[in-house]
């Protein structure tokens, strides 16, 4: 039986805070929790109501369906919730396009785009420390486990732009239209705004070639794309020009 301090700790870990100062995160859901035993991320305990064979007996406790709706995170919650050590972060690789985030906020577009580097093979992202906490619950949930192949860093965005010696190239409304753009690089920056506000004024100082992805509707009154959508098209486009002569 889970002890009251121990769901207290577990229930904390919903705040930034906390996973700042256990170096801890929570993860739910058998796709991502397998993902994460799979990687090089350390397990910290395993709370599950179905023991884990590839697990040892000293790093999960087996409890009941009520004492993991206590801890859980999730409406309904699934059969586990595990605890993982945040790991250390990783040098960057400018050997690669990196996509970069001004000021992301909701859990679900970081998560999002977090697969979306997996899925077109960026292996590091680097956000501006005001993003949100890529070991937010929420954002470890919609990852569904691409969190363990993307690399991601928190740093002061302007100084890492400005002394970088890529190309930046930013998401703007009044950008050069993607799709009649010169031949894009196979090593970049890519930098993605706000959902609400776009790049800030001084991240947008920083960037050598402003990119848009053109309105195609009769009336052309939308407003703008949500930022993971927008990534997913702006990177579709990038790896196409590594691919194409």
């Amino acid at each position: 039986m889970l002890s009251r301090n121990q769901i207290k700790n577990i229930t904390q870990l919903k705040y930034k805070k906390y996973r700042n100062t256990s170096q801890l995160f929570v993860a739910e859901g058998s796709k991502t929790i397998h993902e994460l035993l799979q990687s090089q991320i350390k397990l910290h305990h395993l709370y599950t109501t179905q023991l884990y064979p590839e697990v040892a007996d000293v790093l999960q406790t087996k409890i009941s369906k009520t004492e993991l709706k206590k801890i859980s995170f999730l409406t309904n919650p699934n059969t586990a919730l595990a605890i993982f050590e945040i790991p250390k972060e990783k040098k960057i690789n400018d050997k690669k396009l990196i996509v970069a985030l001004d000021n992301v906020r909701d859990p679900g577009n970081l998560g999002t785009i977090i697969r979306l580097c997996d899925w077109f093979g960026i292996s590091h992202l680097v956000c501006n420390t005001q993003t949100v906490d890529c070991y937010n619950p929420k954002v470890i949930q919609a990852t569904m486990g691409s969190i363990t192949r993307v690399a991601v860093s928190y740093l002061n965005l302007e100084e890492y732009l400005r002394t970088s010696t890529l190309p930046v190239f930013g998401a703007f409304m009044d950008g050069e239209n993607v799709y009649a753009s010169s031949k894009l690089p196979k090593q970049g920056i890519l930098v993605l705004g706000n959902e609400a506000n776009g790049i800030s004024d001084a991240i947008a100082q920083q960037v050598t070639q402003r990119i848009s992805i053109p309105r195609f509707g009769d009336l052309k009154v939308t407003e703008s794309l949500n930022v993971a959508n927008a990534t997913a098209i702006l990177l579709s486009e990038f790896m196409r020009a590594t691919i194409v002569p």
